[in-house]
């Protein structure tokens, strides 16, 4: 029987866990914040990621680069002779960390002489990412091959659907999302935006509703419009959050009286994304017909 890993990066934001339970492999993007380095090895709890940025101060963050993924991968591909891996990572819309494991997958089958990494980009962030990974560990678990599992990525994964809002506009200014005008403006009227990502893996805006609420509200009226003849297709609804837990608990209970879903995960947007997202954030991932 073939023996293949399937790894991911920190992006997917997954929760711990979850990781060990399913033996994954990961990369990890880092990111600084007051003049201290952070990534798998060495974490801040993110309750008190999220209370710094409340208090002011602002992450920058790092991908990951060509050498440490093939580090990575090689320590992995030595665990177990013939072992082959999986590699679903985080979108080439918002990052190069794809392009590094693309050119450090490239460097281990030219020198092993035969494929032995696979990559492929998600075009999906957060636990949207995430969904990718928990879709490819039931499809492995049903005995299904790498190249299987590769193929059926390459045609669902646009149908992994993001929504997301968040409470602080400035945050997406300074990660170039809105304009300066924009935010401005919309923080002094109340505005939150609705955002998803597109077929691109680009993350944009796609409306915007006055107030806390009615954004939230807004998350589960898209996924009513997307999810179409999906809707007995989810074994699960992942929902991340930027230490924001009540309103994503607010976010599945209404999914659960629209839909009848019992089956959620529930997690932490991570601060390699919640640098650019900030506190507040709430994401919400299914699959559905279209993005």
């Amino acid at each position: 029987m073939e023996t293949y890993r399937i790894s991911t990066d920190n992006m997917a934001d997954l929760p711990e866990d979850y990781v060990k339970q399913h033996k994954l492999g990961m990369l990890s993007l880092s990111y600084m914040l007051e003049g201290v380095t952070y990534d798998c090895e060495h974490e801040l709890p993110y309750a008190e990621f999220y209370k710094k940025m409340r208090n002011g101060s602002m992450p920058t963050t790092s991908q990951v680069n060509p050498e440490t993924a093939k580090e990575r991968f090689e320590e992995m591909l030595a665990q177990e002779e013939g072992m082959k891996i999986l590699h679903i990572a985080f979108s080439s819309g918002l990052s190069g960390s794809y392009a590094s494991a693309v050119a450090a997958a490239q460097e281990i089958n030219e020198e092993a002489k035969e494929e032995r990494v696979f990559v492929i980009d998600s075009l999906s962030a957060s636990m949207g990412e995430g969904l990718c990974v928990h879709y490819a560990l039931k499809n492995q678990e049903q005995g299904m091959s790498l190249k299987e599992n590769l193929e059926w990525l390459q045609q669902n994964r646009l149908h992994i659907c993001h929504n997301f809002t968040v409470e602080d506009l400035n945050h997406l200014y300074r990660g170039g999302r809105v304009s300066r005008a924009t935010a401005i403006l919309g923080t002094m009227a109340n505005i939150k935006p609705l955002l998803h990502v597109d077929d691109e893996g680009h993350l944009v805006p796609v409306g915007k509703v006055r107030g806390r609420k009615k954004s939230l509200h807004g998350l589960v009226d898209a996924m009513e419009q997307q999810i179409g003849s999906y809707r007995d297709r989810n074994d699960v609804i992942f929902i991340s959050h930027g230490d924001s837990y009540e309103d994503a608990c607010l976010v599945k209970e209404l999914i659960q009286k629209r839909f009848g879903y019992e089956s959620f995960l529930i997690n932490y947007v991570g601060p390699t994304i919640g640098a650019h997202s900030g506190p507040g954030t709430i994401a919400l991932f299914y699959l559905g017909e279209y993005r």
